[in-house]
């Protein structure tokens, strides 16, 4: 057995059990954090202590994995304005830094989700992912610097930029072109459909020599489009991997309009804006979590300060969230969801931008 022949096997293999392995991360990750996590607390009262931040994340994550955008978009204003009324005041390093946590895994669980489906062009997703990186880890370092009122008037800012740009994108699934005759898992089926051995998932794709892309998913959907407009995406996700950093979300919000403007299908579009947010909300949790212990000056915020009884309800509700998001996708109005993100997204960043002038 050839290389290749034993890496599709692997992808088909993971993708045909995506349920078991994905929902497997979050049982992994929270045995790992009650055995090993340094705590500032222990017992079963610490760790059962916000169980009823489950409901918000799962309720966060489904809306935001339906349209694409970055989980700490609502995660983030969720701590800073509903969480003080349940709890307690927390302070910026960490609302961001549990908004990144959790946002990885369910962007993560979402993702695999699209790829499944055959609505991620590998390609595109790891040039944009590429080129965020340096913007992303800038933005997490700015973070622990900035003072409190400063993120909140740039946290409105995106926020403000993100409504904008929510209101003015069509973000309805009707692009697909083509019949709906059923494809298999190996991008084949009885039509003769084009196939590239190397991608990832079962969606059938070529490219032609003159750059036109052709790609049909498993439901037998086509879709034409370009890779033309790198310049135009690079602008918008290095601005969106600065805020993604620093506030938790940007990327998603600011790279989804980027690759509708370039005449990316908008299914597509999702699909590998998913990767994109997925693997910077990583990087960043990263930065945000470990580098308390290695950059002098920021030592107060160790991996111990990471409020761990709060990730081990949010990351299996994101996870959750994540893989209800393509279902709720395609049953529901996707453009309903869209306004009433952007009309939240509006009202908070009023509100943010009142904190951050001491309006309250």
């Amino acid at each position: 057995m050839t290389a290749s022949s034993a890496s599709s096997r692997f992808q088909k293999t993971f993708l045909r059990y995506q349920h078991f392995f994905v929902f497997t991360a979050p049982v992994i990750f929270v045995a790992t954090v009650l055995l090993f996590a340094p705590t500032e607390g222990s017992g079963t009262s610490y760790w059962l202590e916000y169980w009823w931040l489950f409901p918000f994340f799962l309720l966060g994550a489904t809306t935001v994995n339906t349209v694409g955008i970055s989980g700490s978009a609502l995660f983030v204003p969720f701590f800073i304005f509903i969480f003080p009324l349940l709890a307690y005041p927390i302070g910026p390093e960490t609302l961001v830094k549990v908004g990144l946590i959790s946002e990885s895994f369910g962007l993560s669980s979402s993702a695999i989700a699209f790829i499944r489906y055959g609505l991620v062009d590998r390609r595109l997703a790891l040039t944009l992912v590429g080129g965020s990186i340096p913007f992303v880890v800038g933005g997490a370092l700015l973070s622990f610097f900035i003072p409190e009122w400063l993120f909140h008037a740039a946290l409105g800012a995106a926020l403000m930029t993100a409504a904008y740009l929510m209101f003015k994108a069509d973000l309805a699934h009707d692009e697909p072109t083509g019949d709906d005759t059923e494809v298999t898992a190996d991008g084949g089926s009885e039509r003769d459909l084009p196939d590239d051995a190397g991608k990832l998932g079962p969606a059938g794709v070529d490219a032609a020599d003159d750059g036109q892309i052709t790609r049909v998913d498993t439901q037998g959907d086509t879709y034409e489009y370009t890779w033309s407009g790198y310049l135009e995406r690079f602008a918008n996700y290095s601005i969106g991997g600065t805020f993604q950093g620093l506030a938790g979300f940007g990327i998603g919000e600011l790279g989804i309009i980027s690759q509708l403007r370039t005449d990316v299908p908008t299914r597509v579009a999702i699909g590998t804006n998913h990767i994109v947010v997925a693997t910077t909300a990583i990087l960043a949790s990263i930065v945000h979590v470990f580098a308390g212990s290695v950059i002098p000056g920021i030592h107060a915020l160790s991996i111990a300060s990471t409020p761990w009884n709060m990730v081990v309800f949010t990351v299996p509700a994101t996870v959750t969230g994540g893989q209800i998001a393509p279902y709720v996708s395609s049953a529901l109005d996707t453009e309903t969801i869209q306004v009433g993100v952007g009309v939240l997204f509006t009202l908070i960043a009023i509100a943010l931008f009142l904190m951050a002038s001491g309006g309250f």
